[in-house]
């Protein structure tokens, strides 16, 4: 039964828009990482969806074209553990997930009074903090299983469009296959 079920988990993955999100999410985490080679710390963020992906914050649309161009090079190449970046939203929803579920875990059987609650606060910080160490590797391990893949298939960038945006630029790749 265990094994069906994670047959089928594995075949949801690679249903064509949800592969193709996948794909597109693990070029967005690949153009990142070279965006990131070489140069002074600067605020970048990403999202992808079904057609391709943005990258939002201060970089030239040439040196994303290229940093792009490069990153699909490279998972093309078998790199493909660009495809996983440590400042994911899959990091982030897993950590939140597990500290606040453990903290809530942690003040279950508090009592009704609140002193009873708040003798329980240390043992919440306890778990939670315990539930952000597992996070970390948990959420790097479902970014590689789950939610990006490395390996981009016939996936292609067809341009790439610009926006100023007040104080930052965002950038839309699009891509298809």
């Amino acid at each position: 039964m265990a094994d069906s079920l994670s047959d089928v988990f594995l075949s949801l993955l690679n249903v064509s828009p949800v592969s193709r999100i996948r794909r597109n999410h693990g070029l967005e985490h690949a153009t990142l990482h070279v965006l990131a080679n070489g140069q002074a710390r600067r605020p970048l963020a990403g999202h992808s969806d079904l057609s391709g992906f943005w990258i939002i914050g201060d970089v030239s649309a040439a040196e994303l074209q290229d940093a792009a161009r490069e990153a699909l090079q490279r998972l093309r190449n078998g790199e493909y553990d660009l495809a996983v970046h440590p400042n994911c939203g899959t990091n982030i929803a897993t950590s939140g997930l597990l500290a606040g579920g453990a903290a809530a875990l942690g003040m279950l059987g508090g009592g009704r009074r609140l002193r009873d609650k708040l003798d329980r606060i240390p043992l919440a910080i306890i778990l939670a903090t315990l539930a952000l160490v597992v996070a970390q590797p948990l959420g790097l391990l479902l970014q590689e299983k789950v939610t990006t893949s490395g390996i981009p298939e016939n996936l292609e960038i067809l341009e790439i469009v610009t926006q100023d945006r007040g104080r930052f630029k965002a950038h839309r790749i699009v891509t298809q296959g």
